[in-house]
């Protein structure tokens, strides 16, 4: 019995080194303070005039042949923008480096 309580501090020791060695996307979000991002509704022209241009414009993707909408994005360094048909749909956080991991999936 004594031998499995001197063992249980390391074991709670490397279960909390092994949790750290990520940097989970949801965990830094939640870090800081709340950005300003573009507001669902609001149109490209709104956008542009308060973030500026983007760094990057991406394909469309969907579109007539689909019979789905055209959806624009836009990337900016710490987001990217969802558009259909001029009007923000979505925005979500971009990762900071290539170790982040985002939220796991939830479990169905």
């Amino acid at each position: 019995m004594k031998r499995y309580l001197t063992t249980l501090p390391l074991l709670a020791l490397l279960a909390c080194a092994s949790a750290h060695a990520d940097t989970l996307l949801i965990d830094r979000t939640k870090e800081q303070v709340a950005p300003v991002v573009p507001v669902r509704g609001e149109t490209t022209s709104q956008v542009l005039s308060r973030f500026g241009e983007p760094s990057e414009k991406l394909e469309p993707r969907g579109g007539q042949k689909r019979q789905w909408p055209t959806i624009n994005r836009w990337v900016y360094p710490m987001f990217t923008v969802y558009f259909e048909k001029q009007k923000v749909i979505d925005v979500v956080a971009n990762k900071a480096d290539s170790n982040e991991v985002g939220p796991k999936p939830p479990i169905r």
